[in-house]
């Protein structure tokens, strides 16, 4: 009894621990973001590449700001909503009025839940 007690007590621990080091499930890839946008939205091919091109741009920014402020977020916080206020801009002349309404949507919804997600933009490529 005590063996098996042993066992499940163990398998918990370990299923815990497993679950706890799990990537998260937002990337911070450009390519992988656009496509995203592309399935959700119903993207071109050209209009996922003009997205994956304002989010390699926004990345690099992001990474720039990162560095010029030595990773303190209270003096990143401005630079990173003008950064990002910008992006989904960009994004928002790629896209088709019917694109925009969808698109808004998501950044609405990505705003109250407080994720990274389609409307960011200016995650680091370096996942960081």
């Amino acid at each position: 009894m005590k063996r098996i007690l042993l066992i499940c007590c163990l398998f918990i621990g370990v299923t815990t621990a497993s679950r706890a080091q799990a990537p998260h499930t937002g990337t911070t890839d450009p390519a992988e973001k656009a496509k995203g946008l592309q399935k959700q939205l119903k993207l071109t091919n050209k209009q996922t590449e003009k997205i994956t091109m304002i989010y390699k741009e926004s990345a690099e920014k992001f990474d720039k700001i990162k560095a010029d402020e030595h990773g303190n977020t209270n003096k990143m916080l401005s630079s990173v909503s003008t950064l990002r206020a910008a992006t989904i801009k960009k994004i928002k002349t790629v896209l088709t009025p019917t694109q925009v309404a969808k698109y808004d949507k998501l950044v609405k919804e990505t705003s109250q839940s407080g994720n990274n997600g389609w409307s960011d933009g200016w995650s680091s490529t370096s996942g960081s």
